[in-house]
C-alpha cells in the first residue's frame, strides 16, 4: 500500500473539535457544520470523555425535535479509541476495519490529544494511487444503493439508514430527479433545530456520477473537486447501480492489497519450487555437460571444477581447488594477453577468445575460452566463470578444410581458387605502382604418353618433380599453381623489365629439360609456356590467364619445350 507513514503526517490538525458535557446535540451539531468536520471531542474539564460523529447522528429521534436540546453526552461514543502519533497508516488501516471505527484520536507521547484520524485521511494519503489507477470503479462498489422516495420524513429515512449501517441513501424525488441524503445532511438539519420534514426537501442535486468503467482514480479526484465523500456509480445504461465513498475506496484498496500480496506469495512459493527444480537441474547439466567448468572467488582463487574439466585438463577437483588457474598457463601468452582480457571483464564483465593452456601431463591444447564476471545486487564481482572446449583438433580439421579448399592435394601448390585471389591482389599492386605483372601457363609436353605407358603413378611421382624444379626457379614472392592435370600457373608479380620475364621462363624451360629419373625409369618431357603480361594483355584475372593459355598452344603448334608471348607485336624468343 505504499511506503508505511506515520498517521502524525496525515492527521487533522489545528484546533480540535471540542465541546462539554453538557453541550446540546442542535449546538454540537451546528459547531461541526460550521466548521465542516466529521467529529467533535466531548470533553470533561478538558479531559477528553467521548466523541461524537456524523455517523452517531443516525441514532438520533428524529420524530421530536426536542431531543436535539439534550445533552450531547447522551448520544457520544465511550470510551475514545485512541492512537499513538508514531504508529503508521498501514496499522491505522487495519485498526479501523477491526474497530469498525470511523475515527480516532491521536495523543503524543504524553497521552495529549493531538489530532483526528479518520478514514478520509487514510484514503487521501496512504499512497493508493497505484490501486485507484488499474482499477475500474465496479470493482469497489460494495452493494446496490438504498434508495427512498422523496415524500419519506427524515425520522424514517434515518432509521432506515440505522439499521442498514448506510452512510448515504439516493433519493428520488419524482420529476425533479434523483439526489442524495448523507449522514452530514442529518448533522446540518440537527443544527438548524427543524421539525421532521420530507427527504426530498434536504436531498441534494443533482446526483454526481461516475461510470462503473471509469478508473477509481477518477473518481476520487471527482470527490475531491467537489468536496463531497459519495458518487453515484452508473452503468451503461445510465442505471445508479451503487454509491461509492472514501470508505468504498479504502477498503477496496486494502482487498485489492491483500490479493496482490496473496498472488505475491503464491509466486513466490512457485518461484520457489521452480528456483529448487532449476538448480537440481542446472546441477546436473554441469555434472554432465562436456564443457570444462570452472569458478573461481573475486580473488581468482577455484572454488570449483566439474568433471569435464578433470577430463580435459588432468586434473581433479581436490587438486586445484584453493589454487590459481594459472597451473594450467602454457607460457605462450605474453602479458599483454592478459592485460586484454582482465580489460575486457572489467570493462564488460565478460571475455571470449583462444587461448592456449597445458594439461597436467605437459600437453599443449588449443581452448576456446569464455570467462564471466559475476556480480551482487550492488554491481560488485563476487565470482568469475569460466567454460571451455578443447579445439586443438577442431583447428586441426579447419587447416585441413582450408588446405583442400585453397591447395592442390598432390603437389601442395596453391589451386586456382587461390591462385585468382592472388592473382586479383596482384593486378591491384601494379596498377597502383604501375609495375610489370606476368602471367605464365605451362602445360608439360607429352605427359599423357608417361601416364598412358607407365601408369598414373609414375605421372603423379613425375608432377612432383616438375613441381619441385620449378619453384626452384622462382623467387619467394612468385606463386606456383596447378590448375589441373598437367597444367600449371605462374604469377611474376613486380616485374622491372620485359627481359626479367625472358629470364624466368628461359631457365624453366632449361630446368625441364634435364631427364626425369622414377623407379628405374629414365623419362624426357619438355615444356610449352604462354605469357601474358598486365597491362598490355589484359586488366583482369581471366584475360590474363587466357591470354596465357593461348599463347602457349602457340608453343605447342610451333614445336613445342618453348614460350612464347601472347600480344604479337611483342619481341618473341624462341
Amino acid at each position: 500500500m505504499g511506503q508505511p507513514l506515520p498517521i502524525s503526517r496525515i492527521m487533522h490538525t489545528g484546533v480540535l473539535l471540542q465541546c462539554e458535557l453538557d453541550t446540546t446535540i442542535a449546538n454540537a451539531a451546528a459547531r461541526m457544520s460550521e466548521t465542516s468536520v466529521s467529529s467533535i471531542l466531548i470533553t470533561d474539564g478538558g479531559t477528553v470523555v467521548g466523541i461524537w460523529t456524523e455517523h452517531d447522528a443516525l441514532a438520533i429521534d428524529f420524530t421530536d425535535p426536542e431531543t436535539f436540546q439534550q445533552p450531547v453526552s447522551t448520544v457520544m461514543s465511550s470510551p475514545v479509541l485512541s492512537l499513538p502519533e508514531t504508529l503508521d497508516a498501514g496499522e491505522a488501516a487495519v485498526r479501523l476495519r477491526d474497530t469498525g471505527k470511523r475515527h480516532f484520536l491521536v495523543t503524543n507521547s504524553s497521552g495529549k490529544p493531538v489530532g483526528i484520524l479518520s478514514q478520509t485521511d487514510l484514503a487521501l494519503n496512504q499512497g493508493l494511487e497505484p490501486y485507484l489507477r488499474l482499477r475500474e470503479v465496479r470493482a469497489a462498489v460494495p452493494r446496490p444503493p438504498l434508495v427512498v422516495r422523496g415524500d419519506q420524513s427524515l425520522a424514517e429515512v434515518t432509521s432506515y439508514m440505522h439499521r442498514h449501517h448506510a452512510d448515504a441513501v439516493v433519493v428520488d424525488c419524482d420529476e425533479e430527479g434523483l439526489g442524495i441524503l448523507t449522514e452530514r445532511d442529518m448533522v446540518r438539519f440537527i443544527a438548524r433545530h427543524t421539525s421532521n420534514t420530507l427527504v426530498n426537501e434536504l436531498a441534494t442535486r443533482p446526483l454526481l456520477t461516475v461510470n462503473e468503467e471509469d478508473p477509481l482514480i477518477h473518481a476520487r479526484d471527482l470527490l475531491i473537486d467537489h468536496r463531497i465523500r459519495h458518487l453515484a456509480v452508473v452503468n451503461q445504461l445510465g442505471e445508479v447501480t451503487g454509491l461509492i465513498g472514501y470508505h468504498d475506496m479504502l477498503t477496496s484498496a486494502e482487498q485489492m492489497y491483500l490479493d496482490d500480496l496473496r498472488e505475491a506469495l503464491e509466486q513466490r512459493d512457485q518461484a520457489l519450487a521452480k528456483s529448487r527444480r532449476t538448480l537440481q537441474l542446472a546441477e546436473r547439466v554441469i555434472e554432465s555437460s562436456f564443457e570444462g567448468i570452472m569458478v573461481t572467488d573475486k580473488d581468482v582463487c577455484i572454488e570449483f571444477v566439474n568433471p569435464a574439466f578433470t577430463q580435459l585438463t588432468g586434473y581433479t577437483a581436490e587438486e586445484v581447488i584453493g589454487r590459481s588457474p594459472d597451473l594450467l598457463s602454457s607460457g605462450r601468452h605474453d602479458s599483454e594477453f592478459y592485460r586484454r582480457m582482465w580489460n575486457s571483464l572489467e570493462t564488460h564483465g565478460y571475455w571470449r577468445g583462444e587461448i592456449w593452456n597445458r594439461r597436467k601431463t605437459g600437453e599443449l591444447y588449443l581452448e576456446l575460452l569464455t570467462i564471466t564476471a559475476i556480480t551482487d545486487d550492488d554491481g560488485n564481482t563476487t565470482h568469475y566463470a569460466g567454460l571451455f572446449t578443447d579445439i586443438t583438433q577442431n583447428r586441426r580439421n579447419e587447416e585441413q578444410i582450408r588446405q583442400l579448399a585453397y591447395y592442390d592435394a598432390l603437389t601442395g601448390v596453391p589451386n586456382r581458387r587461390l591462385l585468382e585471389d592472388r592473382l586479383e591482389h596482384a593486378i591491384r599492386h601494379a596498377h597502383r605502382k604501375e609495375m610489370l605483372l606476368a602471367v605464365m601457363f605451362m602445360d608439360l609436353d607429352r605427359f599423357k604418353e608417361v601416364n598412358d605407358t607407365l601408369g598414373h603413378a609414375v605421372g603423379d611421382d613425375l608432377l612432383l618433380q616438375f613441381t619441385t624444379r620449378v619453384k626452384d626457379c622462382l623467387r619467394e614472392d612468385d606463386t606456383l599453381a596447378r590448375l589441373g592435370g598437367d597444367e600449371f600457373i605462374v604469377l611474376l608479380p613486380e616485374m622491372e623489365r620485359l627481359s626479367d620475364v625472358f629470364a624466368v621462363a628461359d631457365r624453366l624451360i632449361e630446368a625441364n629439360k634435364r631427364p626425369y629419373q622414377i623407379n628405374g625409369n629414365q623419362i624426357n618431357v619438355g615444356s610449352s609456356i604462354g605469357i601474358s603480361l598486365y597491362p598490355e594483355d589484359g586488366t583482369t584475372v581471366q584475360e590474363l590467364i587466357n591470354g596465357a593459355d593461348i599463347a602457349m598452344y602457340r608453343a605447342k603448334r610451333e614445336g613445342r619445350n618453348r614460350y612464347k608471348l601472347f600480344a604479337p607485336h611483342t619481341v618473341e624468343s624462341a
